[in-house]
């Protein structure tokens, strides 16, 4: 059976978006770069809800993205080549390939679908992650945590979810990010 994994960069106080909301917040590193596009390429499917995917999409809607540098190029070439599964009752079209709407998060179909991918699965954004790691469908958690307080909003982890995890990874990134790895026991 595939893993489920959730990823999120987030800062040391626990935020995924800035004071204004905004996702853009962390500068961009080549290396934090090239292990999410590793942790990307081992996954067949990405979840999203509407707001992630839409700051996601942006990678095949948007060329001049992906022509910016090799690394971008290579990042835009996995993003584009996954599944993607995205969760929203107010989007009409997605106007990405290989993606699906789906107008509610249904624990019993993301089991289904564990169970019958080839590959692991990748979960993205907090209120998503927050319905999977509910529902127990979570297996690993990977944070990529920047050495800046937000005081912002978006909590990565739900304050009403209780889960056991254990450590696996830990590797510190040049500029100060920590990549931690945890599986959900």
């Amino acid at each position: 059976m595939a893993k489920l994994i959730y990823a999120s960069n987030v800062s040391l106080d626990g935020c995924t978006e800035n004071e204004h909301g905004e996702l853009a917040w962390a500068p961009p590193d080549d290396d934090v770069f090239v292990l999410v596009t590793e942790l990307m390429r081992s996954t067949g499917t990405y979840l999203y809800g509407r707001r992630m995917y839409e700051a996601m999409a942006l990678w095949e809607t948007l060329p001049e993205l992906a022509a910016r540098s090799d690394l971008t190029a290579e990042f835009a070439n996995v993003w584009q080549a996954a599944d993607k599964v995205v969760y929203s009752s107010t989007l009409a079209e997605a106007p990405t390939a290989r993606t699906r709407l789906e107008r509610r998060f249904d624990p019993d179909a993301v089991r289904d679908l564990k169970a019958s991918a080839t590959a692991d699965l990748l979960v993205g954004g907090p209120n998503l992650a927050a319905q999977a790691l509910a529902a127990g469908l979570v297996d690993e958690i990977r944070l990529f945590v920047w050495p800046v307080l937000l005081g912002g909003r978006k909590p990565a982890l739900p304050a009403d979810v209780r889960a056991e995890l254990e450590l696996v990874d830990e590797h510190r990134v040049g500029n100060g990010v920590v990549h931690l790895r945890y599986r959900v026991r």
